[in-house]
């Protein structure tokens, strides 16, 4: 009986050197597997490689019962990890010189399914600080890719703006999502995403992952080892907003590296959210999202119903909500104001009161209930957009 386990020894390399995983791949094809690495000869070790080896820390016995009982741990939280031999480790992540010697991953679903999922997964990302222009592009974005039949996963980073609109969005349109923490398996980050979190741990085809061993916060220095996974996994990057130096731009940088193709929605030229976005453009590194159609053509998507047009759609859903409970000089104002939402993206309640000539307090009424039955969304500055269906 071996004296090493292979998945013990690997989840032990990826806890010592988590932040430099091709060093682990060289010792590994040095030694022909990781349990050769633990069961290597101390004494006839190269010179080179002679001081990772060590009784008191990095390659030794001691780690080794430290991973041993981190698997225990992550088997009780309902996760596992996996290696690139099990077949739900990202195909695309595979490729990438930096890939990580495994990862944890808390899913519902069978390898199968989850790794048809993952294969040319798609990756939208951006600013936390997004504009309703993001929100909005970044709905319609994930819809277009669902109504074009593909069923390929949306990853991002579980993160406050970008990153939360796009997992939401993938979920209600029926797309598998991939979640990337900067931290361990065994907490999510920001913790006000919990029950996001949890959402699409249990949902079909999705699943929260992590190279961070438990017990890992959330430092800055995390995010850009895990924005490496998002881009790596991924056949296409999307940057929604993000200023010139941000994760946005890192992991778009990063995606590029690997030969990625890369996608950028333009902004206006003043606008330090989009001040990223166009100079990937500008830099050719990056296809411009000038549309829904023309995004999801140049991904190859199949053919579906386009909608890229959905006000008459949005009217007439409306209408049938509230026919019979309101008479028609209120189904008339809630179109009208429903419009104005529509052409004047980010209008306030106040603007909306003076543009229709009708009191506060009434268009007040009016947009609470259109948000409740889902057609826009209203900030805390009171700021409305339409919610992409």
């Amino acid at each position: 009986m071996e004296k090493y386990d292979e998945k013990t020894c690997r989840c032990a390399l990826n806890r010592i050197f988590g932040f430099r995983p091709a060093t682990a791949h060289a010792l590994i094809s040095m030694f022909g597997s990781a349990a050769g690495v633990f069961s290597a000869d101390r004494k006839t070790l190269p010179p080179g490689v002679a001081p990772l080896f060590s009784d008191s820390n990095l390659i030794s016995d001691k780690e080794y019962e430290v991973a041993e009982a981190e698997l225990a741990t992550v088997a009780k939280l309902g996760a596992r990890f996996i290696t690139e031999n099990d077949l739900c480790y990202p195909p695309l992540l595979k490729e990438c010189p930096d890939k990580p010697l495994g990862l944890y991953i808390r899913t519902a679903s069978e390898d199968g399914e989850l790794a048809a999922s993952m294969q040319g997964c798609i990756s939208i990302v951006g600013t936390r600080d997004i504009s309703l222009y993001g929100q909005e592009w970044s709905r319609r974005l994930v819809k277009a890719i669902g109504r074009r039949g593909s069923r390929t996963a949306i990853a991002s980073g579980l993160a406050i703006g970008t990153d939360i609109t796009v997992h939401r969005a993938a979920l209600e349109a029926g797309l598998p999502t991939i979640a990337v923490l900067p931290c361990g398996i065994d907490a999510v980050y920001p913790q006000r995403h919990d029950r996001d979190a949890t959402r699409i741990a249990s949902s079909p085809r999705c699943a929260i992952i992590t190279d961070y061993p438990t017990g890992t916060a959330p430092l800055p220095i995390n995010f850009i080892r895990r924005n490496r996974i998002i881009a790596g996994m991924s056949r296409a990057t999307v940057l929604i907003e993000s200023k010139v130096k941000g994760g946005g731009m890192i992991t778009a940088r990063m995606a590029f590296s690997y030969d990625r193709d890369i996608f950028a929605l333009p902004g206006r030229a003043d606008d330090i959210r989009s001040q990223g976005c166009n100079l990937l453009i500008r830099e050719k590194v990056a296809e411009p999202v000038i549309s829904e159609l023309s995004f999801t053509e140049s991904l190859g998507l199949g053919k579906g119903a386009d909608h890229t047009d959905s006000r008459g759609n949005e009217l007439a859903a409306m209408t049938a909500r509230f026919s019979g409970h309101f008479d028609k000089d209120t189904i008339g104002l809630l179109a009208g104001i429903l419009l104005s939402i529509r052409e004047n993206r980010g209008i306030s309640i106040e603007e909306l009161a003076v543009q229709h000539d009708i009191p506060y307090r009434k268009v007040h009424e009016l947009t609470t209930m259109l948000e409740a039955d889902g057609f826009i969304s209203v900030d805390l500055m009171q700021r409305c957009s339409v919610l992409v269906k």
